[in-house]
């Protein structure tokens, strides 16, 4: 048996987005920004793409800026953000266990000496509070990012009352909504967000596309110049296939939310407790219910995350570790080292997200696997006591 619990890295694209998007390919493939009749069909596209992804989170069309996927939209955002405003001051508030994308980018530019960087702390289940970033506020502070829900551990923060802080100061507030968006309702009136990050490839749409949320009223200057699309925001002819795909997928996403929540986070529950059951000395990472209904995050004692990574692929279980050494570092995670994790249990954590193509059986055959891989894996570790 396959099975695919890597959801949060990417997501398959659904078959209803892959039929939106070959017209797209094939018979709508004119220029956007030319003028006849094959770039008007184009156009059209993009129209109604925007409008049905500004629905979803309660913008007006006129607010979303497609971009290259949630990378971009970040940077646009952070550099968009201290350019516009630096008049006013270069102080900037972030998070210790934001996605690289907004925290190597804002220490990349306070290294270039554009910004004086604030990163807080959060507690043990990764929670950023409103308290302490409206502690942090000061009178040259211009921008506030803190991420939606968190990528490794599933953590939602209280983003409505972080925005309502920073509404009250005067004070852009940025927020990486990439793993939510599609999973969790997002309104960015009710939710007082400035600016918002979105990636289709995380709610079943293709990869290379994403979107930027910027209220009106937020100016912001472009981050890709050489021509006037997306409004002069973004320069670059349209991906019109991968936006058609982004804007059909979200649709879908938004339509089956609830249900999907319901089935998935009982299947979620069932490999929490699963785990927890039959597995000795692991460690929950996330908060136990404020988190996204499709994230399992343990940390299992003795032995490293990479090692259950490898033995899980050769049964054909597709996971992520939240241990960085994945990816060539030997350092773990940053996000459980700043939740207060020490570097040995850091070191073994494993990450399975699910979607709602998984299936009951899939879980079953993983709780059945796991433990004895886990067991397996101890019985080679010199850390296992052997007593056990």
């Amino acid at each position: 048996m396959k099975v695919y619990l890597d959801n949060a890295a990417t997501t398959m694209v659904r078959k209803e987005v892959v039929d939106a998007m070959i017209p797209a390919f094939t018979t709508y493939y004119g220029n956007p920004s030319s003028l006849h009749e094959f770039a008007r069909e184009a156009e059209q596209l993009l129209d109604s793409a925007r409008k049905d992804v500004a629905a979803v989170i309660n913008a007006k069309p006129d607010e979303i800026v497609f971009t290259g996927g949630g990378s971009e939209s970040d940077n646009m955002a952070l550099r968009g953000a201290v350019a516009a405003n630096k008049k006013k001051g270069k102080h900037v508030i972030t998070s210790a266990v934001e996605h690289h994308a907004v925290l190597y980018t804002l220490q990349a530019m306070e290294r270039e000496g554009l910004i004086d960087l604030t990163i807080l702390p959060v507690d043990e289940y990764a929670v950023v509070s409103a308290e302490s970033v409206a502690n942090a506020l000061r009178d040259d502070t211009v921008l506030v990012s803190i991420m939606f829900a968190n990528n490794e551990v599933g953590t939602i923060n209280p983003i409505a009352e972080i925005g309502k802080v920073c509404r009250d100061k005067s004070v852009l507030f940025h927020t990486d909504a990439v793993q939510a968006t599609g999973h969790v309702p997002i309104d960015v009136v009710e939710m007082n967000i400035d600016l918002m990050a979105i990636s289709a490839h995380k709610f079943h749409g293709p990869k290379g596309v994403g979107a930027l949320y910027i209220r009106k009223g937020v100016r912001i200057p472009s981050l890709i110049i050489g021509g006037g699309q997306e409004k002069k925001r973004r320069a670059g002819t349209e991906n019109v296939p991968g936006i058609v795909g982004l804007a059909t997928a979200l649709k879908l996403a938004n339509e089956h939310m609830t249900e999907n929540a319901v089935k998935v986070g009982a299947l979620r529950d069932k490999l929490l407790k699963g785990i927890a059951d039959t597995i000795p000395d692991v460690k929950l990472n996330g908060h136990p219910t404020n988190r996204l209904p499709n994230n399992v995050n343990y940390s299992i004692r003795y032995i490293e995350g990479e090692s259950i990574l490898l033995m899980l692929d050769i049964n054909g279980i597709a996971a992520s570790s939240g241990s960085a050494c994945t990816s060539g570092s030997l350092d773990p995670s940053h996000v459980l080292l700043a939740m207060g994790l020490p570097h040995e249990i850091a070191h073994g954590s494993l990450r399975l997200t699910l979607s709602e193509f998984t299936t009951e059986e899939e879980i079953d055959y993983v709780l059945d696997l796991l433990p004895q891989i886990i067991q397996r894996l101890r019985d080679m570790s010199p850390l296992y006591p052997k007593q056990k």
